[in-house]
């Protein structure tokens, strides 16, 4: 069996990136059938009484030579594979630069997963991005529009980059009625949006356009979840929030709208998920490369609309018809209300996204990714210079 590292932040950290290394760790222990569990090198920034276990091993973010002193460890370790989850607001220094110090002198195998990949990349993420992507000996991205964006921007050959999906959880569909009526959505026609509150996140778009969808749907109730971003929060506190609200004042539609103000947990979003009727990501910009929310609901088997970003491109490329530009309100609306109205149509697309969603599940990624330390452990070798 493959013995694996993970470099990351790490649960309890209420990270989507922490999050999805738990589960990524726990899905390949799984596939692995094997006793012994991996150490995971958890980035942070002073805070470690959350962190118990031994097999976390601690990484001060901005500490450079820290970053030197782990690569020693790994190198003098029984760890066959790294696994880089890589996004560059988690290390220290410009851009995430301090990675640097840890993969130049790491003499194990490095696999990367890149959760931001950008088609056009600018300095001073593009230097780093391109060494990162040179020192590994296999690539993982969760978009396949992503394979020709690093190939066209780096030069890396294709046939080293593995599209391995985000995973998702097994859904619940069982407790679909049971959650309705916990949330208080029984009787309802529910819309939702995910995710840490942010401008640029397509909200105003759908509460522009919820009166029209009321005088249709008059049991319609569109969730908002999720607490303000804390980077928003920091900067101007819950200005945002109150323009939303103030929205919803203006338009009449309060009854219609629910924000739920708090941090989600992954059962509860599961949970919240499965009991909507429609997801919709109507995000404005079309550079997201990934979208762990959208995922989560497909892998989910719920129905969703939304923009074609990037990433949603991709997921949803055999059903065009659930893409719809910010442009075409009206498409918007008739979407929504055929969906909210026409159990057949809404049936129709549940169906679909559960096939989808099959190929996501946690069990199916862990094994995909096993099979992939197993080669590099075997095979890769350490990239030591560029």
């Amino acid at each position: 069996m493959t013995r694996a590292a993970y470099i990351s932040t790490y649960v309890p950290k209420k990270c989507g990136l922490a999050t999805f290394t738990c589960h990524l760790r726990q899905a390949v222990h799984a596939a692995k059938e094997w006793r012994a569990k991996d150490p995971v090198i958890v980035l942070h920034d002073g805070e470690t009484d959350e962190f118990k276990d031994p097999l976390l091993w601690l990484l001060r973010r901005d500490c450079e030579n820290d970053y030197v002193k782990m690569a020693y460890r790994i190198n003098h370790s029984d760890i066959e594979v790294v696994s880089l989850q890589h996004e560059f607001g988690i290390f220290g220094g410009e851009a995430g630069s301090h990675i640097l110090h840890l993969i130049r002198s790491l003499r194990k195998p490095l696999v990367t997963t890149f959760h931001t990949v950008f088609e056009h990349p600018r300095e001073p993420y593009a230097s780093i991005q391109q060494e990162i992507a040179e020192r590994s000996a296999r690539i993982v991205v969760m978009n396949r529009k992503a394979i020709s964006f690093l190939n066209r921007s780096f030069g890396i050959a294709e046939d080293k980059i593995v599209f391995i999906p985000h995973g998702t959880p097994e859904p619940e569909i069982d407790r679909r009625q049971a959650f309705r009526e916990q949330l208080g959505w029984s009787g309802r026609k529910v819309l939702m949006t995910f995710g840490l509150l942010s401008r640029g996140k397509g909200i105003e778009f759908i509460l522009k356009m919820l009166p029209e969808i009321v005088e249709e749907v008059p049991n319609v109730l569109y969730a908002i979840v999720g607490q303000t971003h804390p980077e928003v929060k920091k900067w101007e506190g819950e200005k945002y929030r109150e323009e939303l609200k103030a929205m919803m004042a203006d338009s009449g539609i309060g009854q219609n709208v629910v924000m739920v103000d708090r941090y989600i947990e992954e059962n509860d979003l599961v949970r919240h998920i499965t009991a909507c009727d429609v997801y919709v990501t109507p995000y404005p910009g079309l550079e997201q490369i990934t979208s762990g929310t959208l995922a989560y609901a497909v892998g989910l088997g719920r129905p969703v609309l939304s923009t074609p970003y990037c990433y949603a491109q991709d997921l949803l490329a055999a059903e065009p018809d659930l893409l719809i530009p910010a442009d075409e309100e009206a498409l918007w609306r008739e979407r929504i209300v055929s969906l909210l109205t026409n159990d057949v149509m809404l049936q129709d697309v549940v169906r679909k996204m559960k096939r989808l969603g099959q190929t996501m599940r946690w069990a199916n990624v862990g094994q995909e990714y096993n099979l992939l330390f197993a080669e590099v452990g075997k095979y890769g070798t350490a990239i030591r210079s560029v």
